[in-house]
């Protein structure tokens, strides 16, 4: 199974935000992976963590999650693989629960996200987003 950690996603994935949508609510499961340092595109010095920039971010989207009519389900340091093989862990894992495909598109456009997400870029060596829809175990 091959993987790529990305910062932002492709044409096809931002796609899927908008074609198809069904309406319901999505959790989305981030598997983090920080940089060592903070890097700020716009040059700025900072003597942050790449965990701690992007926890500036964090604390951000968690109320903008929030006021859309979602919120933040779990996050947590990744401490070991359990089972299967990668080169690298993640170092944190965290979901997020969205009303929508649409609402989560609309924060990611919003002035207020614009506005928080240059910590999230300065923290991210990159991520996988794994987007989930709520289902009974054992059921299709």
């Amino acid at each position: 199974m091959k993987f790529e950690n990305a910062v932002y996603p492709n044409e096809e994935q931002m796609k899927g935000f908008t074609e198809g949508d069904h309406g319901e609510p999505i959790s989305m499961v981030n598997l983090l992976k920080f940089k060592e340092k903070a890097e700020y595109s716009d040059g700025r010095e900072s003597d942050l963590t790449g965990a701690e920039a992007y926890a500036i971010y964090g604390r951000g989207v968690s109320k903008l999650v929030a006021d859309l009519g979602g919120k933040m389900v779990f996050a947590g340091t990744v401490k070991r693989l359990a089972l299967g093989e990668v080169e690298e862990l993640w170092d944190q894992v965290a979901i997020a629960q969205y009303p929508n495909r649409k609402a989560m598109l609309g924060m990611m456009m919003s002035p207020a996200y614009a506005a928080i997400s240059p910590h999230r870029d300065a923290g991210l060596a990159g991520q996988l987003n794994i987007e989930t829809t709520s289902s009974r175990l054992g059921t299709k």
